[in-house]
């Protein structure tokens, strides 16, 4: 069998080493691999690894779907390999399905739990093939997540999400002074990051509220903003924004929201934060305040007196210099038109008047 690591939920191990947790933690079933030696010829008609015959047959890119077992839901996934490692499919998952790295148990057909460093190809995933995504459930960590998969903040009070819940696990009901606010800090970090994915802003303004930390990161380095970008949820990303989230936060793999809302092809998402930057390194701190700062700035270069140009060529007009920290233009060079969460009107640059909606 060849040997892999799979990762499992917050400190685990150290937990288990310091005596804290009050029962064993058991050990998932390690996938077994596939009996290469009984001969393809022995694949029954039927058979989904029978497709799999040919490495030949198989191309170089394709789908597969995933299904988050705890609520039936359904998830495509593209740009799949066949060389492409459980711990990259698990990683896209991340921003996909919104549920933390770590917290991930992959399955397919009957090989039980897939190693981190095995590929796809090992467990002869074929085309459009169906893997199972399952939240491990050791300390209370599904009822979490099904809960914030729901957005219901009355459900995320009672599952130890706050300093003050009375609510305990075989694992944590030892812990006390600074393990006792770290393990409750993780499970409101990961019911943030869940309730962002989802959109759900009630829930997002409950947990911020009570103490949950937005500038904490999953183990891939991501924020609850980096997958509320992923998803497009603005309202969750405004407000995310307003307690303090940052926007050049880069996880493991170099990106930024800004990147990860481009690479999900979630334009209004990348164009409403660079917005945000803008406002951000302009000192103000309302829109309104900063669009009047830029009529003034331009109207005393004398560029407001130039004739109106259409709004077309407004939107098409690229700067020349770029911000290499964010990929994007930089704030000195700031595109005349503006998008405003409030589809507001814009009086920027050349003198045009350019409306733009949600």
């Amino acid at each position: 069998m060849r040997e892999g690591r799979s990762s499992s939920p917050f400190g685990v191990q150290e937990l288990a080493a310091k005596g804290m947790a009050s029962s064993a933690v058991p050990r998932p079933l390690l996938a077994q691999p596939p009996a290469r030696a009984r001969g393809r010829s022995q694949h029954h008609v039927g058979d989904p690894r029978a497709g799999s015959a040919s490495p030949d047959l198989v191309p170089d890119v394709f789908c597969m779907r995933v299904r988050l077992e705890e609520t039936g839901e359904m998830f495509l996934v593209t740009n799949c390999r066949s060389d492409m490692t459980v711990r990259e499919l698990k990683a896209e998952l991340d921003l996909l399905v919104g549920i933390p790295f770590n917290l991930q148990r992959l399955q397919y057909l009957d090989q039980g739990v897939l190693m981190d460093d095995t590929t796809l190809k090992f467990h002869d995933v074929v085309p459009g093939g169906i893997i199972s995504l399952c939240i491990w459930h050791y300390d209370g960590w599904t009822e979490l997540v099904l809960a914030a998969v729901e957005g219901d903040p009355s459900k995320l009070s009672c599952l130890g999400t706050t300093e003050d819940s009375f609510y305990r696990t075989a694992n944590s009901e030892h812990f006390e002074g600074e393990t006792w606010k770290q393990w409750i800090s993780q499970r409101a970090f990961v019911a943030l990051y869940v309730t962002s994915h989802r959109g759900h802003i009630d829930a997002v303004q409950y947990l911020l509220q009570h103490g949950a930390d937005c500038f904490s990161t999953s183990p891939l380095g991501r924020t609850p903003l980096h997958v509320a970008a992923a998803m497009g949820r603005w309202d969750c990303m405004r407000l995310l924004l307003e307690h303090g989230a940052s926007i050049h936060n880069k996880d493991t793999s170099g990106e930024t929201p800004i990147t990860v809302a481009r690479r999900m092809n979630r334009r209004q998402s990348e164009r409403r934060m660079f917005l945000f930057r803008c406002i951000e390194k302009s000192g103000t701190k309302d829109l309104n305040d900063f669009i009047m700062n830029k009529v003034l700035q331009r109207v005393k270069s004398g560029v407001g007196s130039k004739k109106k140009t259409q709004v077309s060529s407004q939107r098409e007009r690229l700067p020349a210099k770029a911000d290499p920290e964010l990929n994007a233009p930089a704030a000195s060079n700031v595109p005349d038109v503006f998008l405003s969460h409030r589809g507001a009107v814009c009086f920027l640059g050349q003198g045009a008047e350019v409306k733009l909606g949600r």
